[in-house]
């Protein structure tokens, strides 16, 4: 067993640290591309269509994860347990909102007018999916030795509960309405997921935009569960998955919209 006196063992243990962040990572986009069948398809539809072999593949894995971490739960000593996040009224959801939609003004007027425009390497990989008039408009900013910080009001928020509130610092980007801002080197896919959001805004404009995410945060209580956060991480998975295949995520942005999914 490991323990702190022994230099060795902290080394391993900032290993493990590190591997759990990059483990937790992976199981958030598996988590959101199950969201997207679970938003899309029920439950019987797919236990009677789903391609058998995948199916149980998919069963299995997440079995064996569950049980896996459920192991490690009995081992966290009881009093370590996060308790229910406060149940909050519509005056304080309303709050929350007003508070997100100026925090995201801040911020892009903070980072929009020192950032640049995309390059001509990166508007040549992203203009069969963005509109010309997005990607000339949008800026980027990788931060250099720097980070994120997290709003000042999520340690209150975090206070009553709702501790799945993300880490700015811990994701590869954020989008503030129309300014992208990286927290590591800029790489197509994750300027596809950022430029995702940026579309989102321009589509519901900033207010539904900010009503959307904390009323949706504040019924699923998982970052990545938020309809918005889902469906930018389904839609850069599809970029990923299928380079070939072109698609306009205006488009796909303005179906949900009309759909009310978000």
């Amino acid at each position: 067993m490991y323990s702190w006196e022994n230099p060795n063992d902290r080394v391993s243990i900032a290993q493990m640290n590190s591997e759990l962040q990059h483990a937790q990572l992976e199981l958030l986009s598996a988590h959101c591309a199950s969201q997207q069948l679970r938003l899309r398809f029920s439950a019987d539809d797919l236990a009677r269509f789903g391609q058998r072999d995948i199916l149980h593949k998919c069963v299995q894995a997440a079995t064996a994860l569950s049980e896996y971490y459920a192991s490690i739960v009995q081992k966290i000593p009881a009093a370590e347990a996060p308790a229910e996040p406060a149940v909050l009224t519509e005056e304080r959801i309303l709050e929350g909102v007003e508070r997100l939609i100026s925090y995201l003004r801040e911020q892009r007027e903070r980072y929009f007018h020192s950032a640049a425009p995309l390059s001509n390497r990166l508007k040549a990989i992203m203009w069969p999916y963005f509109s010309a008039t997005l990607l000339d408009h949008v800026r980027v900013v990788e931060l250099d030795g720097m980070r994120i910080p997290n709003p000042p009001f999520f340690a209150e928020y975090r206070a009553l509960g709702y501790i799945n509130l993300p880490e700015l610092s811990h994701m590869h980007s954020v989008t503030f309405i129309d300014a992208v801002v990286f927290n590591e080197k800029i790489s197509a896919r994750c300027l596809f997921h950022g430029l995702v959001h940026a579309v989102q805004f321009e589509v519901l404009g900033l207010e539904r935009y900010a009503h959307c995410f904390v009323r949706s945060f504040v019924n699923t209580k998982l970052h990545f569960s938020v309809p918005l956060e889902a469906h930018a991480f389904s839609l850069e998975s599809k970029f990923a998955g299928m380079p070939a295949h072109r698609f306009s995520v205006d488009d796909q942005i303005k179906l949900w919209a009309d759909q009310a999914r978000y």
